[in-house]
């Protein structure tokens, strides 16, 4: 009869599985943050909506809390919903899912409009693990361009992401970053929940 600790030591003998361990890591992964916003018609359901699209692409780790924020770039229009979410999926170049992510926009309704202007939804691919990718496509720079200058996107991403992550490019922490940009721009207001 095998003890526990044996039955343990061979659970964790390489010898013991024709297979490497590290086919089940997470290197076949990629976690990708998304900012998410909505000014128009029922802003919360335009974010859900959002995020069952993003289960497409994968398994949704975690979501932020859903916040109100006045909208940003200088146009008149109604407060903005935003939040953020991490979505655990399989690698793929940030052409395909951008291209990916404007579907899903259009599936849900958005339109084109004037740069910073009112939208029903808003998918902004804010980081895929620890790249850096920079384009002449102003959509498509990850770490998202924006991302150090926005209140409404540092906020719900500082509850997924720790305190002290740096950001790649300008080597700041998150907290500060947020502390750079909360004396700009009003703090956004927690709502409700995502899920």
């Amino acid at each position: 009869m095998t003890t526990g600790g044996d039955l343990k030591s061979n659970f964790l003998d390489e010898d013991f599985y024709p297979f490497e361990a590290r086919e089940f890591s997470r290197e076949r992964f990629t976690l990708i943050y998304f900012g998410l916003g909505s000014n128009l018609y029922n802003r919360l359901m335009n974010l859900r909506d959002a995020l069952s699209c993003l289960e497409s692409l994968g398994h949704v780790i975690k979501t932020s809390s859903v916040y109100a924020t006045p909208a940003w770039g200088g146009v008149e229009q109604p407060d903005y919903l935003n939040a953020c979410a991490v979505v655990e999926a399989s690698p793929c170049s940030p052409v395909e899912l951008l291209a990916k992510v404007k579907a899903f926009e259009s599936k849900l309704g958005r339109v084109k409009s004037v740069r910073w202007g009112e939208r029903k939804i808003d998918i902004d691919i804010l980081l895929i693990g620890d790249m850096i990718y920079s384009s002449s496509n102003p959509e498509l720079n990850i770490p998202h361009v924006s991302l150090p200058e926005r209140l409404f996107v540092l906020v719900p991403l500082s509850e997924l992401l720790s305190q002290d992550w740096r950001h790649p490019i300008n080597h700041k922490t998150l907290s500060e970053m947020i502390q750079d940009v909360k004396e700009r721009e009003d703090w956004p207001l927690r709502v409700t929940s995502l899920l």
